[in-house]
């Protein structure tokens, strides 16, 4: 038998600690270029590559669960059709001659 509603693998406390550690590290970055004892040009350059990086990340994790959700896709399709199949299959049907 299949399953037919869908679960999310993470739960909602891991969902919310990740979130918050994303915000303080970022927060952290961020103070910690805006503090640094340099001229304006340098954190500019700093900030820039913060948000590359960040942005970049991003793009990175949603390539990586579309990748994921394409291969669940494609084993569902798979057993979809084996349930089809086995439900078809009749084990006491002999061929007619």
């Amino acid at each position: 038998m299949t399953k037919t509603g869908t679960t999310s693998p993470t739960t909602t406390a891991f969902y919310v600690q990740a979130a918050l550690s994303f915000g303080l590290a970022l927060a952290a970055v961020t103070g910690g270029i805006a503090y640094l004892p340099v001229d304006g040009w340098i954190r500019g350059f700093l900030a820039l590559g913060m948000l590359y990086l960040v942005t970049s990340s991003f793009t990175l994790a949603k390539c990586v669960r579309d990748r994921q959700e394409e291969t669940s896709v494609v084993s569902r399709v798979d057993q979809a059709r084996l349930d089809k199949l086995l439900a078809e299959h009749d084990p006491f049907n002999t061929p007619a001659v």
